[in-house]
Protein backbone atom coordinates (compact mmCIF):
# COMPACT_ATOMS: atom_id res chain seq x y z
CA UNK A 1 0.00 0.00 0.00
CA UNK A 2 2.43 2.29 1.08
CA UNK A 3 4.75 1.25 -1.83
CA UNK A 4 1.60 2.30 -4.19
CA UNK A 5 0.95 5.90 -2.81
CA UNK A 6 5.06 6.34 -3.24
CA UNK A 7 4.37 5.42 -6.78
CA UNK A 8 1.36 7.61 -7.29
CA UNK A 9 3.56 10.60 -5.30
CA UNK A 10 6.48 10.01 -7.44
CA UNK A 11 3.99 9.85 -10.86
CA UNK A 12 2.71 13.39 -9.82
CA UNK A 13 5.89 14.84 -9.38
CA UNK A 14 7.15 13.77 -12.68
CA UNK A 15 3.58 15.08 -14.52
CA UNK A 16 4.25 18.45 -12.62
CA UNK A 17 6.92 20.22 -15.59
CA UNK A 18 4.63 18.67 -18.14
CA UNK A 19 1.79 20.69 -16.52
CA UNK A 20 3.72 23.83 -16.49
CA UNK A 21 4.53 23.86 -20.03
CA UNK A 22 1.42 23.23 -20.97
CA UNK A 23 -0.04 26.43 -19.03
CA UNK A 24 2.56 28.24 -19.83
CA UNK A 25 2.19 27.29 -23.62
CA UNK A 26 -1.75 27.81 -23.60
CA UNK A 27 -1.05 31.52 -22.01
CA UNK A 28 0.87 32.31 -24.41
CA UNK A 29 -1.07 30.66 -27.39
CA UNK A 30 -4.17 32.64 -25.46
CA UNK A 31 -1.99 35.84 -25.86
CA UNK A 32 -1.55 35.67 -29.38
CA UNK A 33 -4.87 34.81 -30.14
CA UNK A 34 -5.98 38.00 -28.12
CA UNK A 35 -3.16 40.14 -29.48
CA UNK A 36 -4.54 39.08 -33.38
CA UNK A 37 -8.08 39.87 -32.81
CA UNK A 38 -7.62 43.26 -31.62
CA UNK A 39 -5.41 43.57 -34.35
CA UNK A 40 -7.52 42.97 -36.94
CA UNK A 41 -6.02 44.55 -39.94
CA UNK A 42 -4.18 47.36 -38.39
CA UNK A 43 -0.70 47.21 -39.72
CA UNK A 44 1.24 46.03 -36.90
CA UNK A 45 3.74 42.76 -35.98
CA UNK A 46 2.03 39.63 -36.40
CA UNK A 47 2.55 38.03 -33.89
CA UNK A 48 4.88 39.71 -30.48
CA UNK A 49 7.04 38.55 -27.50
CA UNK A 50 5.18 36.85 -24.97
CA UNK A 51 4.42 39.18 -22.28
CA UNK A 52 6.98 41.73 -23.05
CA UNK A 53 6.41 42.43 -26.50
CA UNK A 54 7.99 44.86 -28.05
CA UNK A 55 9.55 46.83 -24.94
CA UNK A 56 13.30 45.51 -25.55
CA UNK A 57 13.60 47.62 -29.01
CA UNK A 58 11.46 50.65 -27.57
CA UNK A 59 14.19 50.68 -25.17
CA UNK A 60 17.59 49.63 -26.81
CA UNK A 61 16.64 52.22 -29.87
CA UNK A 62 13.58 53.94 -28.98
CA UNK A 63 13.61 56.30 -32.88
CA UNK A 64 14.06 53.06 -34.85
CA UNK A 65 10.75 51.90 -32.87
CA UNK A 66 8.56 54.66 -32.89
CA UNK A 67 9.65 55.05 -37.01
CA UNK A 68 8.71 51.56 -37.64
CA UNK A 69 5.09 52.25 -36.07
CA UNK A 70 5.08 55.91 -38.16
CA UNK A 71 6.03 53.72 -41.36
CA UNK A 72 2.09 53.05 -41.60
CA UNK A 73 0.14 55.07 -44.60
CA UNK A 74 -2.90 54.34 -42.08
CA UNK A 75 -1.63 56.61 -39.92
CA UNK A 76 -2.09 54.18 -37.06
CA UNK A 77 -0.29 51.23 -35.75
CA UNK A 78 -0.84 48.30 -33.60
CA UNK A 79 1.76 47.08 -31.13
CA UNK A 80 2.28 45.01 -27.72
CA UNK A 81 3.60 46.37 -24.84
CA UNK A 82 4.05 44.53 -21.57
CA UNK A 83 0.94 42.58 -21.47
CA UNK A 84 -1.05 46.11 -23.07
CA UNK A 85 -2.56 46.58 -26.29
CA UNK A 86 -1.02 49.58 -27.90
CA UNK A 87 -2.27 51.98 -30.72
CA UNK A 88 0.07 54.59 -31.85
CA UNK A 89 -2.02 57.38 -33.38
CA UNK A 90 0.17 59.13 -36.13
CA UNK A 91 -3.10 61.01 -38.36
CA UNK A 92 -4.12 64.51 -37.53
CA UNK A 93 -7.68 64.27 -36.95
CA UNK A 94 -7.75 60.79 -35.86
CA UNK A 95 -5.37 62.60 -32.73
CA UNK A 96 -7.90 64.94 -32.35
CA UNK A 97 -10.99 62.67 -32.13
CA UNK A 98 -9.12 60.34 -29.12
CA UNK A 99 -7.67 62.49 -26.92
CA UNK A 100 -10.85 65.20 -26.91
CA UNK A 101 -12.82 62.23 -25.16
CA UNK A 102 -10.87 62.34 -21.82
CA UNK A 103 -13.14 61.83 -19.30
CA UNK A 104 -12.40 60.11 -16.08
CA UNK A 105 -14.23 56.93 -17.21
CA UNK A 106 -12.82 56.83 -20.92
CA UNK A 107 -8.76 57.70 -20.33
CA UNK A 108 -6.05 56.73 -17.98
CA UNK A 109 -3.22 58.63 -17.69
CA UNK A 110 0.03 55.54 -17.95
CA UNK A 111 2.62 57.71 -18.10
CA UNK A 112 5.04 54.74 -17.67
CA UNK A 113 4.08 51.08 -17.34
CA UNK A 114 5.06 50.87 -13.58
CA UNK A 115 4.78 54.68 -12.50
CA UNK A 116 2.64 54.07 -9.99
CA UNK A 117 5.69 52.53 -8.30
CA UNK A 118 8.22 54.99 -9.08
CA UNK A 119 5.57 58.29 -7.85
CA UNK A 120 4.64 57.27 -5.21
CA UNK A 121 0.87 56.77 -3.34
CA UNK A 122 0.38 60.54 -3.51
CA UNK A 123 1.14 61.31 -7.21
CA UNK A 124 -1.53 63.52 -8.82
CA UNK A 125 -0.75 62.40 -12.02
CA UNK A 126 -2.43 59.09 -11.54
CA UNK A 127 -5.69 60.82 -10.00
CA UNK A 128 -9.30 61.01 -11.28
CA UNK A 129 -12.51 62.19 -11.17
CA UNK A 130 -13.56 64.74 -8.07
CA UNK A 131 -10.63 64.17 -6.08
CA UNK A 132 -8.50 65.36 -9.02
CA UNK A 133 -10.66 68.73 -9.71
CA UNK A 134 -10.43 69.32 -6.14
CA UNK A 135 -6.63 69.12 -5.79
CA UNK A 136 -6.17 70.90 -8.97
CA UNK A 137 -8.53 73.89 -7.10
CA UNK A 138 -6.00 74.24 -4.75
CA UNK A 139 -3.31 74.79 -6.78
CA UNK A 140 -4.94 78.10 -7.69
CA UNK A 141 -2.87 80.23 -5.54
CA UNK A 142 0.44 78.76 -6.57
CA UNK A 143 0.06 80.70 -9.92
CA UNK A 144 -1.21 84.30 -8.85
CA UNK A 145 -0.01 86.67 -10.91
CA UNK A 146 1.45 87.88 -7.57
CA UNK A 147 3.42 84.13 -7.21
CA UNK A 148 4.16 84.27 -10.80
CA UNK A 149 5.86 87.59 -10.41
CA UNK A 150 8.03 85.98 -7.31
CA UNK A 151 8.94 82.94 -9.50
CA UNK A 152 9.93 84.97 -12.55
CA UNK A 153 12.64 86.89 -10.14
CA UNK A 154 13.89 83.59 -9.02
CA UNK A 155 14.08 81.85 -12.62
CA UNK A 156 15.91 84.97 -13.76
CA UNK A 157 18.48 84.65 -10.88
CA UNK A 158 19.38 80.97 -11.88
CA UNK A 159 19.57 81.13 -15.70
CA UNK A 160 21.65 84.11 -15.54
CA UNK A 161 23.80 81.94 -13.77
CA UNK A 162 24.01 79.26 -15.53
CA UNK A 163 24.35 81.89 -18.86
CA UNK A 164 27.66 82.71 -16.93
CA UNK A 165 29.08 79.68 -16.08
CA UNK A 166 28.09 78.22 -19.93
CA UNK A 167 30.28 81.35 -21.15
CA UNK A 168 32.99 80.97 -19.21
CA UNK A 169 33.58 77.38 -19.81
CA UNK A 170 33.37 78.48 -23.69
CA UNK A 171 35.91 81.75 -23.02
CA UNK A 172 37.90 78.77 -21.07
CA UNK A 173 38.50 76.52 -24.21
CA UNK A 174 38.83 79.92 -26.45
CA UNK A 175 35.52 79.35 -27.84
CA UNK A 176 37.05 76.67 -29.99
CA UNK A 177 34.86 73.54 -28.39
CA UNK A 178 30.65 73.81 -28.46
CA UNK A 179 28.95 73.36 -25.34
CA UNK A 180 26.17 70.91 -25.55
CA UNK A 181 23.01 71.92 -23.83
CA UNK A 182 21.09 69.32 -23.06
CA UNK A 183 22.48 68.34 -19.30
CA UNK A 184 23.32 72.11 -18.28
CA UNK A 185 19.87 72.92 -19.45
CA UNK A 186 18.84 70.38 -17.42
CA UNK A 187 20.74 71.29 -14.56
CA UNK A 188 19.61 74.48 -14.50
CA UNK A 189 15.95 73.64 -14.57
CA UNK A 190 16.62 71.10 -12.06
CA UNK A 191 17.75 74.19 -9.70
CA UNK A 192 15.29 76.64 -10.87
CA UNK A 193 12.83 73.77 -9.56
CA UNK A 194 14.33 73.63 -6.34
CA UNK A 195 14.56 77.27 -6.05
CA UNK A 196 11.08 78.13 -6.98
CA UNK A 197 9.02 75.20 -5.43
CA UNK A 198 11.40 74.70 -2.20
CA UNK A 199 14.22 77.10 -1.71
CA UNK A 200 14.54 78.31 1.38
CA UNK A 201 14.14 74.92 2.96
CA UNK A 202 17.07 72.99 0.74
CA UNK A 203 20.22 73.41 2.30
CA UNK A 204 23.39 72.92 -0.21
CA UNK A 205 23.82 69.31 1.27
CA UNK A 206 19.95 68.52 0.30
CA UNK A 207 20.24 70.03 -3.40
CA UNK A 208 23.38 68.00 -4.39
CA UNK A 209 21.49 64.60 -2.63
CA UNK A 210 18.15 65.69 -4.47
CA UNK A 211 20.32 66.39 -7.93
CA UNK A 212 21.50 62.33 -7.35
CA UNK A 213 18.45 61.06 -6.54
CA UNK A 214 16.34 62.77 -9.36
CA UNK A 215 19.02 61.35 -11.65
CA UNK A 216 18.45 57.89 -10.09
CA UNK A 217 14.96 58.60 -10.84
CA UNK A 218 14.91 59.65 -14.58
CA UNK A 219 17.58 56.31 -15.31
CA UNK A 220 15.48 54.42 -13.68
CA UNK A 221 12.23 55.74 -15.89
CA UNK A 222 14.29 54.51 -19.06
CA UNK A 223 15.65 51.42 -17.76
CA UNK A 224 14.34 47.46 -17.77
CA UNK A 225 11.52 47.63 -14.93
CA UNK A 226 13.69 44.92 -12.67
CA UNK A 227 12.85 45.85 -9.18
CA UNK A 228 15.65 43.69 -7.50
CA UNK A 229 19.05 45.10 -5.54
CA UNK A 230 21.26 46.05 -7.97
CA UNK A 231 18.81 47.23 -10.71
CA UNK A 232 18.51 50.49 -11.92
CA UNK A 233 14.06 50.40 -11.39
CA UNK A 234 15.40 49.81 -7.86
CA UNK A 235 18.11 52.36 -7.15
CA UNK A 236 15.09 54.53 -8.75
CA UNK A 237 12.45 54.16 -6.52
CA UNK A 238 14.89 54.64 -3.52
CA UNK A 239 15.53 57.86 -4.95
CA UNK A 240 12.20 58.93 -5.06
CA UNK A 241 11.31 57.89 -1.56
CA UNK A 242 14.25 59.76 -0.14
CA UNK A 243 13.25 63.18 -2.24
CA UNK A 244 9.68 62.33 -0.85
CA UNK A 245 11.07 62.96 2.39
CA UNK A 246 12.96 65.50 1.64
CA UNK A 247 9.44 67.09 0.37
CA UNK A 248 7.60 66.64 3.35
CA UNK A 249 9.82 67.43 5.89
CA UNK A 250 10.00 71.12 3.19
CA UNK A 251 6.24 71.37 3.58
CA UNK A 252 6.51 71.02 7.65
CA UNK A 253 8.86 73.95 7.65
CA UNK A 254 7.05 75.78 5.17
CA UNK A 255 3.50 75.42 7.24
CA UNK A 256 5.74 76.83 10.57
CA UNK A 257 7.25 79.94 8.37
CA UNK A 258 3.85 80.63 7.41
CA UNK A 259 2.29 80.31 10.69
CA UNK A 260 4.71 82.54 12.16
CA UNK A 261 3.66 85.22 9.43
CA UNK A 262 6.52 84.91 6.92
CA UNK A 263 6.25 86.27 3.63
CA UNK A 264 6.03 83.62 0.43
CA UNK A 265 9.56 82.93 -0.85
CA UNK A 266 8.16 79.94 -2.85
CA UNK A 267 5.63 78.16 -4.27
CA UNK A 268 5.50 75.58 -0.84
CA UNK A 269 4.89 79.12 0.98
CA UNK A 270 2.03 80.42 -1.18
CA UNK A 271 0.48 76.37 -1.13
CA UNK A 272 0.90 76.41 2.88
CA UNK A 273 -0.34 79.84 3.57
CA UNK A 274 -3.51 78.88 1.41
CA UNK A 275 -4.00 75.58 2.93
CA UNK A 276 -3.40 76.75 6.43
CA UNK A 277 -6.96 79.00 6.02
CA UNK A 278 -8.49 76.15 4.98
CA UNK A 279 -6.70 74.20 8.29
CA UNK A 280 -7.95 76.97 10.51
CA UNK A 281 -11.60 77.10 9.09
CA UNK A 282 -11.62 73.59 10.23
CA UNK A 283 -10.32 74.08 13.25
CA UNK A 284 -12.31 71.14 15.23
CA UNK A 285 -12.92 69.16 12.94
CA UNK A 286 -11.24 66.68 10.81
CA UNK A 287 -8.22 68.22 8.88
CA UNK A 288 -9.28 69.14 4.88
CA UNK A 289 -8.01 66.36 2.82
CA UNK A 290 -4.74 67.07 1.04
CA UNK A 291 -3.26 68.48 3.67
CA UNK A 292 -0.79 66.11 5.37
CA UNK A 293 2.87 66.87 4.96
CA UNK A 294 3.53 63.66 2.98
CA UNK A 295 0.63 64.03 0.27
CA UNK A 296 1.91 67.66 -0.49
CA UNK A 297 5.74 66.81 -0.74
CA UNK A 298 4.35 63.80 -3.36
CA UNK A 299 2.19 66.41 -5.31
CA UNK A 300 5.44 68.91 -5.35
CA UNK A 301 7.50 65.72 -6.97
CA UNK A 302 5.12 65.97 -9.55
CA UNK A 303 5.77 69.61 -10.46
CA UNK A 304 8.94 68.92 -10.34
CA UNK A 305 8.68 66.27 -12.50
CA UNK A 306 6.36 68.43 -15.09
CA UNK A 307 8.39 71.11 -14.84
CA UNK A 308 12.22 69.00 -15.67
CA UNK A 309 12.20 67.16 -18.70
CA UNK A 310 9.70 68.61 -21.02
CA UNK A 311 11.17 71.65 -20.15
CA UNK A 312 14.65 71.23 -21.00
CA UNK A 313 13.40 69.46 -24.18
CA UNK A 314 11.87 72.47 -24.87
CA UNK A 315 14.90 74.69 -23.90
CA UNK A 316 16.94 72.69 -26.57
CA UNK A 317 14.79 72.64 -29.40
CA UNK A 318 14.61 76.79 -29.12
CA UNK A 319 18.23 76.93 -29.10
CA UNK A 320 17.97 74.56 -32.38
CA UNK A 321 15.24 76.17 -33.83
CA UNK A 322 16.04 80.27 -33.16
CA UNK A 323 19.59 79.19 -34.95
CA UNK A 324 18.14 77.74 -38.07
CA UNK A 325 15.92 80.92 -38.05
CA UNK A 326 18.11 84.09 -38.13
CA UNK A 327 15.39 86.42 -39.00
CA UNK A 328 13.04 84.94 -36.33
CA UNK A 329 16.00 85.74 -33.56
CA UNK A 330 16.49 89.25 -34.96
CA UNK A 331 13.14 89.75 -34.55
CA UNK A 332 13.10 88.18 -30.98
CA UNK A 333 15.89 90.60 -30.14
CA UNK A 334 14.67 93.68 -31.42
CA UNK A 335 11.61 93.11 -29.10
CA UNK A 336 13.18 92.16 -26.10
CA UNK A 337 15.22 95.14 -26.49
CA UNK A 338 12.69 97.43 -26.97
CA UNK A 339 11.25 96.67 -23.57
CA UNK A 340 14.46 95.85 -21.42
CA UNK A 341 18.15 96.37 -21.42
CA UNK A 342 20.80 94.44 -19.31
CA UNK A 343 21.77 97.67 -18.17
CA UNK A 344 19.04 98.74 -16.33
CA UNK A 345 20.36 95.92 -13.39
CA UNK A 346 16.75 95.06 -12.97
CA UNK A 347 15.27 91.94 -13.99
CA UNK A 348 12.64 91.29 -16.90
CA UNK A 349 9.10 92.25 -14.99
CA UNK A 350 5.75 90.72 -15.74
CA UNK A 351 4.28 93.54 -17.00
CA UNK A 352 7.57 93.38 -19.75
CA UNK A 353 7.04 89.81 -20.33
CA UNK A 354 3.36 90.76 -21.31
CA UNK A 355 4.38 92.61 -24.05
CA UNK A 356 6.68 90.09 -25.43
CA UNK A 357 4.05 88.57 -27.85
CA UNK A 358 6.24 87.60 -30.62
CA UNK A 359 8.99 86.20 -28.27
CA UNK A 360 5.93 84.14 -26.34
CA UNK A 361 4.68 82.99 -29.68
CA UNK A 362 8.26 81.66 -31.09
CA UNK A 363 8.31 79.68 -27.87
CA UNK A 364 4.63 78.71 -28.08
CA UNK A 365 4.46 75.09 -28.66
CA UNK A 366 2.68 71.56 -28.39
CA UNK A 367 4.18 69.08 -25.96
CA UNK A 368 7.59 67.23 -25.84
CA UNK A 369 6.71 63.97 -25.06
CA UNK A 370 3.00 63.19 -24.68
CA UNK A 371 2.45 60.03 -22.89
CA UNK A 372 0.45 57.23 -23.20
CA UNK A 373 -3.52 56.66 -21.72
CA UNK A 374 -5.07 53.99 -21.34
CA UNK A 375 -8.82 53.81 -23.56
CA UNK A 376 -11.76 52.56 -21.68
CA UNK A 377 -14.54 53.87 -23.50
CA UNK A 378 -12.83 56.39 -25.81
CA UNK A 379 -13.80 57.31 -29.17
CA UNK A 380 -12.17 54.50 -31.22
CA UNK A 381 -11.66 53.85 -35.52
CA UNK A 382 -13.49 50.97 -36.55
CA UNK A 383 -11.27 47.83 -35.72
CA UNK A 384 -9.55 49.42 -32.84
CA UNK A 385 -10.87 46.93 -29.84
CA UNK A 386 -11.22 48.92 -26.14
CA UNK A 387 -9.19 48.13 -23.11
CA UNK A 388 -5.08 49.03 -24.84
CA UNK A 389 -3.41 51.98 -24.56
CA UNK A 390 -3.48 54.99 -27.17
CA UNK A 391 -0.39 56.76 -28.09
CA UNK A 392 0.23 59.87 -30.15
CA UNK A 393 2.72 60.49 -32.10
CA UNK A 394 5.57 62.72 -31.51
CA UNK A 395 8.63 64.06 -32.33
CA UNK A 396 8.96 63.98 -36.27
CA UNK A 397 6.04 61.75 -36.19
CA UNK A 398 3.87 64.12 -34.86
CA UNK A 399 1.91 65.70 -37.33
CA UNK A 400 2.23 67.96 -39.52
CA UNK A 401 3.90 70.58 -37.22
CA UNK A 402 4.18 71.16 -33.66
CA UNK A 403 2.51 74.58 -33.44
CA UNK A 404 1.02 77.22 -35.51
CA UNK A 405 0.62 80.63 -33.64
CA UNK A 406 -1.06 83.22 -35.21
CA UNK A 407 -0.26 86.67 -33.08
CA UNK A 408 -2.58 89.24 -34.08
CA UNK A 409 -0.39 92.84 -35.31
CA UNK A 410 2.61 90.78 -36.07
CA UNK A 411 3.75 90.53 -39.45
CA UNK A 412 5.65 87.57 -40.81
CA UNK A 413 8.90 88.32 -40.43
CA UNK A 414 10.85 87.32 -43.42
CA UNK A 415 7.83 84.62 -44.90
CA UNK A 416 8.17 83.07 -41.08
CA UNK A 417 5.27 83.10 -38.96
CA UNK A 418 7.10 82.67 -35.35
CA UNK A 419 4.61 80.30 -34.43
CA UNK A 420 5.85 77.81 -37.20
CA UNK A 421 9.65 77.12 -35.83
CA UNK A 422 9.68 73.50 -36.24
CA UNK A 423 11.25 72.22 -32.48
CA UNK A 424 10.60 69.25 -33.32
CA UNK A 425 7.63 68.74 -35.95
CA UNK A 426 7.57 67.69 -39.55
CA UNK A 427 8.81 70.48 -42.20
CA UNK A 428 5.87 71.42 -44.85
CA UNK A 429 3.23 70.61 -42.83
CA UNK A 430 0.25 72.51 -41.95
CA UNK A 431 -0.33 74.18 -39.07
CA UNK A 432 -2.34 72.65 -36.08
CA UNK A 433 -3.43 73.92 -32.66
CA UNK A 434 -0.41 74.36 -30.34
CA UNK A 435 -1.51 72.04 -27.82
CA UNK A 436 -3.71 69.27 -29.08
CA UNK A 437 -6.98 68.09 -26.78
CA UNK A 438 -6.19 66.19 -23.99
CA UNK A 439 -2.52 66.81 -23.90
CA UNK A 440 -1.34 69.00 -21.30
CA UNK A 441 -4.97 69.46 -19.54
CA UNK A 442 -4.43 67.14 -16.19
CA UNK A 443 -2.93 68.52 -12.70
CA UNK A 444 -0.14 69.75 -11.89
CA UNK A 445 0.70 70.77 -15.92
CA UNK A 446 -2.23 72.44 -16.59
CA UNK A 447 -2.08 74.79 -13.39
CA UNK A 448 1.79 75.24 -13.78
CA UNK A 449 1.56 76.06 -17.86
CA UNK A 450 1.57 79.89 -17.20
CA UNK A 451 4.95 79.28 -15.27
CA UNK A 452 6.60 76.81 -18.16
CA UNK A 453 5.65 79.38 -20.61
CA UNK A 454 7.17 82.13 -18.29
CA UNK A 455 10.32 80.15 -18.08
CA UNK A 456 10.42 79.60 -21.59
CA UNK A 457 10.22 83.22 -22.51
CA UNK A 458 12.76 84.60 -19.56
CA UNK A 459 15.40 82.23 -21.14
CA UNK A 460 14.93 82.48 -24.84
CA UNK A 461 14.82 86.48 -24.15
CA UNK A 462 17.91 86.42 -21.78
CA UNK A 463 19.78 84.39 -24.34
CA UNK A 464 19.14 86.07 -27.32
CA UNK A 465 19.79 89.11 -25.49
CA UNK A 466 22.70 88.12 -24.10
CA UNK A 467 24.83 85.45 -25.43
CA UNK A 468 25.93 85.32 -29.58
CA UNK A 469 25.31 81.46 -30.34
CA UNK A 470 25.66 79.00 -32.86
CA UNK A 471 24.68 75.75 -33.26
CA UNK A 472 27.47 73.20 -34.14
CA UNK A 473 25.40 71.53 -36.94
CA UNK A 474 26.63 67.89 -38.27
CA UNK A 475 24.77 65.11 -39.76
CA UNK A 476 21.76 64.17 -37.80
CA UNK A 477 22.60 66.75 -35.56
CA UNK A 478 18.29 66.83 -34.71
CA UNK A 479 17.96 63.21 -34.94
CA UNK A 480 15.91 62.20 -31.42
CA UNK A 481 17.23 60.94 -28.73
CA UNK A 482 14.65 60.11 -25.66
CA UNK A 483 15.46 61.17 -22.52
CA UNK A 484 12.57 60.48 -21.26
CA UNK A 485 11.55 63.21 -23.71
CA UNK A 486 12.86 63.90 -26.94
CA UNK A 487 15.89 66.15 -27.67
CA UNK A 488 18.22 66.87 -30.30
CA UNK A 489 20.83 63.91 -30.95
CA UNK A 490 23.89 66.09 -30.49
CA UNK A 491 22.74 67.25 -26.94
CA UNK A 492 22.14 70.73 -28.93
CA UNK A 493 25.67 71.40 -29.17
CA UNK A 494 26.46 75.57 -29.87
CA UNK A 495 29.35 77.80 -29.92
CA UNK A 496 28.94 80.50 -27.34
CA UNK A 497 30.16 84.21 -26.83
CA UNK A 498 29.33 87.10 -25.15
CA UNK A 499 27.19 89.57 -26.62
CA UNK A 500 27.14 92.25 -24.17
CA UNK A 501 29.94 94.21 -22.42
CA UNK A 502 28.71 93.19 -18.85
CA UNK A 503 25.96 90.15 -18.10
CA UNK A 504 23.28 91.94 -15.53
CA UNK A 505 23.22 90.86 -11.68
CA UNK A 506 20.20 91.09 -9.67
Amino acid sequence: MAASSLCGFLDIRAAVPLLLLAAVAFYVLMEQLSYRRKKGPLPGPPLVVPFFGSIAQLIRDPPAYWDGLAASELGLSADYLLGTFVVFIRDTELSHRVLANVRPNAFHFIGHPFGKELFGEHSLIYMSGEGHRELSRRFAPNFTPRALSTYAAIQQRVILAHLRRWLDRSAAEGGAKPVALRVPCRDMNLETSQTVFVGPYLSAEAREQFARDYNLFNVGLMAVPVDLLGFAFRRAKRGVARLLRTLAECAGQSKARMHAGGEPACLMDYWMQDTLRGMDEAAGCSPPAHTGDEEIGGHVFDFLFAAQDASTSSLCWAVSALDAHPDVLARVRAEVAALWSPDSGEPITAAQMAEMRYTKAVVARGDPAPAPRDDGAAHRPRGVPAGGAVHRAQGRHRVPVAVRVVVPGVPRPGGVRPGPLLLGGAPGGRGVPAQLPGVRRRGAPVVGQRYALNHLVLFVALLASLVEFRRDRTEGCDDLAYIPTIAPRDDCAVYLRQRCAELPSY
